[in-house]
């Protein structure tokens, strides 16, 4: 008789907790980011990148406009607008007391290892309104050789910048894209 009262209370908690489970799952919405239903890809057409000041953040508004319109060009329509201050620098990541970049440092003749980190600021704004829709800043580093010649260590320099910049480039189109999905 005992058993039967436990079995009973038992069925009882299984069948209550299956449906708050299936309450909580039904409050989940998973979607695909870039689905036709939910109408990102078009918002994202509508997005303007203002104009660039400098070469860093010319080449991550360049990569912007390019994952954005897919290589179609400036939108017709403008809604959004988005303004973007991207910052690098590049610094060694020996181990020793001098982080400059200096090519007389020790005498070792190979390449010594170093870094690019590039910070990217930028604010989503719709243009009707102007209310901000998202501010952010995100930070990237691509890891780079530098070489003991000079020109070979600008170049090496500025190809760890490129790497950065398309990086940066695809999380800041992520976060709008995740921004106008809502």
């Amino acid at each position: 008789m005992l058993s039967d009262a436990y079995s009973r209370w038992g069925r009882l908690a299984a069948a209550i907790s299956v449906v708050l489970f299936a309450g909580l799952l039904a409050g989940c919405q998973v979607r695909p980011l870039y689905g036709e239903a939910s109408g990102t890809r078009q918002k994202l057409e509508t997005v303007n990148f203002a104009s660039a000041n400098d070469r860093i953040t010319q080449e991550v508004r360049n990569h912007l406009v390019f994952l954005t319109y897919g290589g179609a060009g400036a939108p017709a329509t403008k809604d959004y607008e988005v303004k973007l201050i991207v910052k690098s620098s590049a610094t060694s990541t020996e181990v020793t007391n001098d982080t400059s970049l200096s090519v007389a440092k020790n005498n070792y003749d190979g390449p010594f290892p170093g870094r690019v980190t590039m910070t990217g600021k930028y604010v989503l704004t719709r243009i009707s309104d102007g209310q901000v829709l998202r501010a952010a800043t995100r930070v990237v580093t691509a890891m780079l050789d530098l070489p003991q010649q000079e020109f070979a260590k600008i170049r090496a320099i500025r190809d760890g910048e490129n790497r950065a910049a398309r990086e940066l480039a695809e999380i800041i189109r992520t976060d709008i894209a995740a921004t106008l999905s809502r």
